[in-house]
């Protein structure tokens, strides 16, 4: 049967970077507290011309050189975002646009910061089913428009940016196997509300805004819980132990919970790709964008096995094998 390999990979961070610094010019904070809590030193802001769709549609363009192939060989276009430029079309459709990816069809798919391993593995199936498709997947996030910048619980956290890859069918290599979940009764832990409502009857007058709200304790204490069920179950099912795992690509939140996940997995650092601390937390853009710089570092060789986890709201969360 054949398998769906990634065969290229791009990212893009917009230019501007925000330091822990600037950020003690803004909120009640500091960059030893914001530092000592979550590893992050800085993260990219996106200004004019950086879009979430045109971040999107540079790291698509970047994968797609790096799989020496063109936008036109492309048959589906796949977005995970949960901060869109519009809410329609989708930010897929308007990548599939700015790349010229005219036989392309295009959606976007929303489950946070899950978003790109959920589109893995959707691609796979496509690929599975039909071996001739090239699929383009695309994490991509400008989080700066969805932030409450006074609330210095979440405004600290977060960063905009993208990464995209390319998969096409392989007889041998490729996604080996994949474990998704959601728990959606735990939705406010961790949430975005909506834009207020135009229809009266729907609409609700306890909602605080449209941006970022979140239980950071809460969400500490089950990510690592999930994640950490999630990659041994995957592991052991597949006849596999951390010790074959050649490079561990987790979504990168901030390195508290990483750490702790680290640890109980047994993995060691090596093994562990991190940028947490150049990015921010990326959402749906963080295994991607780490998945590219660990490509483009010579952090991943012909032959390796790579694990990708990630948890976000919703609650979602999920784990990935892949060959390389």
């Amino acid at each position: 049967m054949h398998k769906a390999r990634i065969c290229g990979t791009g990212s893009c961070l917009p230019d501007r970077v925000l330091s822990n610094t600037d950020l003690e010019q803004m909120v009640d904070t500091s960059d030893e507290w914001i530092t000592s809590r979550t590893g992050i030193r800085t993260r990219r802001i996106a200004g004019a011309g950086e879009q979430n769709y045109q971040l999107a549609a540079k790291a698509a363009a970047r994968a797609l050189e790096s799989a020496n192939i063109s936008a036109m060989e492309l048959d589906m276009v796949l977005v995970a975002t949960m901060s869109p430029h519009m809410i329609m079309p989708s930010c897929a459709c308007f990548v599939q646009a700015e790349i010229g990816a005219e036989n392309a069809f295009a959606f976007d798919l929303n489950a946070a910061c899950s978003g790109f391993l959920y589109g893995l593995d959707l691609a796979e199936k496509y690929i599975v089913a039909k071996p001739a498709m090239k699929i383009l997947v695309i994490g991509s996030e400008t989080l700066s428009t969805r932030v409450n910048w006074e609330d210095r619980n979440t405004c600290i956290l977060f960063g905009d940016g993208a990464g995209a890859c390319v998969l096409e069918s392989s007889p041998k290599r490729g996604i080996l196997d994949s474990s998704l979940h959601a728990d959606g009764k735990l939705w406010n832990l961790l949430y975005m509300d909506s834009p207020a409502s135009r229809n009266p009857e729907l609409a609700d007058p306890e909602r605080k805004g449209c941006f970022i709200q979140m239980s950071g304790r809460d969400v500490f204490k089950y990510a690592v819980r999930a994640m950490e069920n999630t990659v041994t179950n995957l592991l052991d099912r597949n006849g596999l132990s951390v010790d074959d795992v050649s490079l561990f690509i987790p979504h990168q939140a901030n390195v508290r919970i990483l750490g702790k996940l680290m640890e109980r997995l047994g993995m060691e650092d090596e093994k562990v790709f991190i940028n947490v601390n150049k990015y921010g937390n990326t959402s749906a853009a963080s295994i991607p964008i780490a998945l590219d710089e660990a490509c483009r570092e010579g952090r991943i060789n012909d032959g390796d096995l790579i694990l990708f986890c990630s948890f976000g709201g919703g609650f979602t969360w999920g784990s990935m094998l892949l060959h390389w």
